[in-house]
C-alpha cells in the first residue's frame, strides 16, 4: 500500500521503507534554538544566528567570514590547482619526509594586501601540522620594522 497516511500518528510500510506522520506537521521541524554566543548570556535564539539583538552590535567587528576574506569560490580554485602542481609538504620535506600538503600559505602574511594575497611567489604548500605551527609562531603577532 503506498503511504497513505490516515490517522493522528500513523505508520506505514512501502517499498521496505517506514514513514511516519503526525498530524498537522506538513513540513520538516525547525532546529531547535540556541543560546547566544556572548559570555553570560542565555538567550535562545534561531539556530543560525549567533548573538542575540542585544550583543549584536557587541560582536560585530568580529572575524570576517571566510569569503569576506577573500577565500571564496576563486581562492578554492586556484588553492586547488597549486595543490595539484606542488602536492608536497615544504617543511616535511625539509626535515627528510614526504607528507601531502593539504593548506596553501602565504609565506609573508597578506594582512589584507589584495596584491601580495594573490601573489604566486609568495605561496607555499604545508601540511596542517606545519602550517598551524607557523601561523601560531610567526604569523600570530603583527611585526614592526623599522
Amino acid at each position: 500500500m503506498p503511504c497513505g497516511y490516515a490517522g493522528a500518528f500513523d505508520e506505514c510500510r512501502d517499498n521496505e521503507k517506514t514513514c511516519f506522520r503526525v498530524e498537522g506537521s506538513e513540513h520538516m521541524p525547525y532546529r531547535s534554538n540556541v543560546p547566544c554566543k556572548h559570555p553570560g548570556c542565555a538567550a535562545l535564539i534561531p539556530y543560525s544566528q549567533m548573538y542575540c539583538d542585544e550583543h549584536k552590535q557587541l560582536h560585530k567587528n568580529d572575524r570576517a567570514y571566510a569569503s569576506e576574506r577573500g577565500y571564496g569560490s576563486k581562492w578554492q580554485r586556484e588553492r586547488r590547482k597549486f595543490l595539484e602542481s606542488n602536492p608536497f609538504c615544504v617543511k616535511c620535506y625539509e626535515e627528510g619526509h614526504i607528507t601531502m600538503a593539504t593548506v596553501v600559505d602565504h609565506i609573508k602574511p597578506h594582512r589584507g594586501d589584495r596584491k601580495l594575497f594573490w601573489d604566486r611567489g609568495n605561496w607555499q604548500p604545508l601540511c596542517e601540522h606545519h602550517h598551524n605551527v607557523k601561523t601560531m609562531t610567526e604569523d600570530r603577532y603583527v611585526e614592526y620594522k623599522f
